[in-house]
C-alpha cells in the first residue's frame, strides 16, 4: 500500500482486554483489535485479583498482527508507538523473567500469574501501616495511601516472600513494564512513579526516610533499581523516548521494525485525559469557533469512566486535595500538576447491580427477544413507570430510594476502603421494574458522588468548569444526563468514546516520533506546546450536554446529595458504635 502518510499505535491494556489501535495523524482510527486478558481470583479470597504479563504481551502481539494484516499498512509507515496500562504492579527478576505473586510455597519463584492487579486489595494491613508512618509521601497522595497503589503490594510481597527471593525482584507499575518489554529499557515514567509508586517529583524524588521507616530499606539501600530509576537516571514525562525504540525481539514478536521510537508509557486513566480534554465540541449541533489552549485544560476534568473511574485535572501549581491523590507534578505536562480523585467501582457496580438481581434472566432474555442491550431495555421500562407514576423525571420516580455505592471501599474524597455500599428504601418487589430503579438509583449515586469529589477540588483550589467523558460509560445517555445535572456543569461526550484511551496511546507515539526526530531534549514550555498541538490535531470532535434539570429535578437531586453525605457520616458513626461494642 503505497502513501506518505504517517500512523501511529497506541496500545491500551485495561482491567480485562488488551487494544491496539492504528492512528493517522489527524486522530482517525485505520484498524483497531482488541483481545480478553485473563484475571485469576482466588475463591477464598475476594480481595485477590492477579494477572500475567505474559498472557498480556502474547495477546499484545496477536492484536497488533491483526492490525497490520487489516490495514496493508507497512511497517515502515508506523513512525511511534505508546502504551498505557492499569496501575498494576508486575514483578520480575533481573532479567525480566515473570515471578510469581501468589500467596503460598510457590510466591517469589518463576511463574505466570507475576501482575497484582489495581483493584487487588490484600495489602490492607500494610497499607494502614503506611498511612501511620506521618511522610510527607501522603501528602501527596491526598492525605492517605490507597492500598490500590504499588507500595503496599511491594511491602506486602517483602512480608510473605522468603527473603532471598525478593531481593532479586524488579517491580513495575504495568506501563512501565510494557515500555521495558518493548525496548529492553529499564526507564520510568514520571506518571507511574509519581501517582503510584511514591516518588515525589517536587521534593528531591524518592523519600529515603519513608521507605526505611516501613520497612523496606533495603529499596533505598540498592539505589532503587528494584522499584524505579537508580538514583541520578532521568526519569521521564509522557511521550518522551525511550532507549533506542523497538528492541530486535519485541519488533520481531510485534512484526514491526526495529527502533521504531517507543513513548514513554501512562496510566490508562491519564491516557484518558490525554485524549479526551484537547477536544473542540459542538453545541446545538455548531461547532465551536474557539481553538481550545493549554490553559483550559486546567478547567477541565476528564471523567475515565470504565470498570472504575478516575477524575484527573491539570494545574499550573500543585493543589492539595484531602482525600483526592496527588497533586504530582510533571504526570503528563512538564511542570504542570496534576490531582485524581477516583471511584472504585463503577461500571463494575452497574453490572452488579444488574446481574444479582432475581428479575435479571427475564430481563436478559427480554434484551434477546427484543435484540436490544439491557441498558436499553431498562431505559424504557423506567420511561413506562414514569409514565404511570405521571412524574417528571426519573429522579422524581426514585425519589425515596437512596443509593450509596462504595461496595468496594472509597477511593475519594473519602479515601477509606472500609467504606460499604447501602441501599434505603427497600420494598418486597423482586420484579423487573425494582430492577429498574435500583438501576437508576445506582446511576444517580454515581453522579452524586462525582459532584462530591468536584466539591472536593474546588474547595480546595481548583475551577472545574466542565466534565470531559471517555470509556465505556459515555455511552449510557441517563448517566451522561445525570452528570450535567448533578454537577451542575456541562458533559463533553468523546466523538469517539471507545478509542478516548487508546488514542491517548497513540499520540504518545506520535510525540515520542516527533521528539525523536528533533534530536534535542525539549525545555518544559516546548514539551507542553508540542504536547497540546497533538492533543489538540488528534482528538475528534465531541458533544456537548448542558444542565437541563427543571427546578423540581434540581431540588431533589439537591435534597439528594445532603442525603448521600449524612449516609457517610452515619455509616463511620455506625462503624464506630460496633468496633466499641465488640472491645
Amino acid at each position: 500500500m503505497a502513501s506518505t502518510q504517517q500512523y501511529y499505535l497506541g496500545i491500551d491494556v485495561g482491567t480485562g482486554s488488551a487494544r491496539a489501535c492504528l492512528v493517522k495523524q489527524d486522530g482517525e482510527i485505520v484498524a483497531s483489535f482488541s483481545r480478553d486478558t485473563k484475571t485469576f481470583r482466588d475463591p477464598s479470597d475476594h480481595r485477590i485479583f492477579e494477572q500475567s504479563t505474559a498472557d498480556i504481551w502474547s495477546n499484545i502481539a496477536a492484536i497488533v498482527k491483526d492490525i497490520l494484516t487489516t490495514s496493508k499498512v507497512p511497517p515502515s509507515e508506523i513512525k511511534g508507538i505508546g502504551f498505557d496500562a492499569t496501575c498494576s504492579l508486575a514483578v520480575t527478576d533481573e532479567a525480566g523473567e515473570p515471578v510469581t505473586i501468589t500467596r503460598g510455597e510457590h510466591l517469589g519463584e518463576h511463574g505466570e500469574r507475576n501482575i497484582v492487579l489495581w483493584c487487588d486489595h490484600r495489602a490492607e494491613a500494610e497499607t494502614e501501616l503506611i498511612n501511620e508512618s506521618g511522610s510527607k509521601v501522603l501528602d501527596y497522595v491526598g492525605g492517605k495511601m490507597s492500598l490500590e497503589m504499588e507500595v503496599p503490594k511491594v511491602l506486602w510481597l517483602k512480608n510473605h516472600m522468603p527473603a532471598a527471593r525478593f531481593a532479586p525482584c524488579q517491580f513495575f507499575d504495568l506501563p512501565d513494564f510494557l515500555t521495558f518489554r518493548a525496548t529492553n529499557d529499564t526507564a520510568r515514567s514520571t506518571c507511574s512513579l509519581a501517582c503510584k509508586c511514591s516518588y515525589v517529583p517536587s521534593a528531591e524524588g524518592w523519600q529515603t526516610d519513608f521507605f526505611e521507616k516501613i520497612g523496606l530499606g533495603e529499596l533505598p539501600a540498592r539505589g532503587y533499581k528494584q522499584i524505579g530509576e537508580a538514583l541520578g537516571r532521568r526519569v521521564l514525562t509522557a511521550g518522551q523516548p525511550v532507549g533506542h525504540g523497538l528492541s530486535k525481539t519485541a519488533a520481531e514478536e510485534l512484526g514491526l521494525l526495529e527502533g521504531t521510537p517507543v513513548g514513554s508509557g501512562l496510566i490508562d486513566a491519564y491516557a484518558g485525559w490525554l485524549g479526551t480534554v484537547g477536544a473542540r465540541f459542538k453545541e446545538n449541533g455548531k461547532l465551536s469557533d474557539a481553538i481550545p489552549s493549554a490553559e483550559e485544560s486546567c478547567h477541565r476534568l476528564a471523567a475515565v469512566a470504565g470498570t472504575s473511574t478516575c477524575h484527573l485535572i491539570q494545574s499550573p501549581k500543585g493543589v492539595f486535595v484531602p482525600g483526592v491523590w496527588g497533586p504530582y507534578k510533571d504526570a503528563v505536562f512538564c511542570d504542570r500538576w496534576m490531582n485524581e480523585g477516583g471511584q472504585s467501582s463503577t461500571g463494575q457496580l452497574i453490572d452488579f447491580i444488574i446481574t444479582t438481581h432475581p428479575a435479571y434472566p427475564q430481563l436478559f432474555k427480554l434484551g434477546q427477544e427484543k435484540k436490544k442491550d439491557v441498558h436499553s431495555i431498562l431505559q424504557d421500562i423506567l420511561e413506562d413507570l414514569r409514565d404511570k407514576a405521571q412524574v417528571e423525571s426519573f429522579t422524581e420516580l426514585t425519589k425515596d430510594l437512596h443509593f450509596y455505592p462504595d461496595f468496594h471501599g472509597n477511593r475519594s474524597p473519602i479515601a477509606d476502603a472500609r467504606m460499604r455500599g447501602a441501599i434505603t428504601g427497600l420494598e418486597l418487589n423482586a420484579g423487573l421494574d425494582d430492577l429498574a430503579r435500583k438501576y437508576f438509583a445506582a446511576l444517580e449515586s454515581i453522579a452524586l458522588q462525582t459532584r462530591h469529589i468536584i466539591d472536593a477540588l474546588n474547595t480546595s483550589g481548583h475551577d472545574v468548569r466542565a466534565i470531559y467523558m471517555s470509556g465505556g460509560q459515555a455511552r449510557n445517555a441517563s448517566l451522561m444526563r445525570l452528570f450535567a445535572n448533578a454537577c451542575a456543569r456541562p458533559v463533553v461526550l468523546p466523538g469517539d468514546h471507545e478509542h478516548s484511551v487508546v488514542r491517548g496511546a497513540a499520540m504518545l507515539g506520535r510525540f515520542a516520533a516527533e521528539a525523536a526526530a528533533s534530536q534535542s531534549d525539549l525545555d518544559a514550555s516546548a514539551q507542553q506546546e508540542m504536547l497540546w498541538r497533538v492533543m489538540v490535531e488528534m482528538t475528534p470532535i465531541g458533544t456537548q450536554i448542558i444542565p437541563d434539570a427543571s427546578t423540581k429535578e434540581q431540588k431533589l437531586l439537591e435534597a439528594k446529595y445532603k442525603i448521600f453525605l449524612e449516609s457517610i457520616d452515619i455509616q463511620k458513626r455506625w462503624r464506630q458504635e460496633m468496633a466499641l461494642a465488640a472491645q
